[in-house]
């Protein structure tokens, strides 16, 4: 019993030394990181590359739409004239017929 009580103190020690330990390194990590984020030629760059990110996608945008629109258009009122021909899987030519 008195080593399942040393082993529970060592891990308890373990883990606040390195908590705190983790903890500090994550404060330093963070604290460069948020030195770089800030920097002017970083601020620049993230602003040129959010400006033509919003060009491509006005661009796709725009290119998707008439695309769509085009065959949107060209399949309205096509449906009946698309159902003549059509194998139903009922017996005759009459889609409407109940057997």
């Amino acid at each position: 019993m008195r080593y399942k009580a040393m082993f529970a103190a060592g891990l308890a020690i373990g883990y606040v030394l390195g908590t705190r330990a983790g903890r500090e390194r994550y404060e330093q990590i963070k604290r460069a990181a948020q030195r770089v984020a800030d920097s002017p030629s970083v601020q620049e760059a993230a602003g040129l590359v959010g400006a033509q990110a919003s060009k491509v996608a006005g661009k796709a945008k725009d290119l998707a739409g008439d695309k769509l629109s085009g065959k949107f258009l060209k399949k309205q009122g096509s449906w009946e004239d698309e159902r003549v021909g059509v194998a139903t899987g009922w017996p005759g030519n009459d889609p409407d017929r109940i057997t």
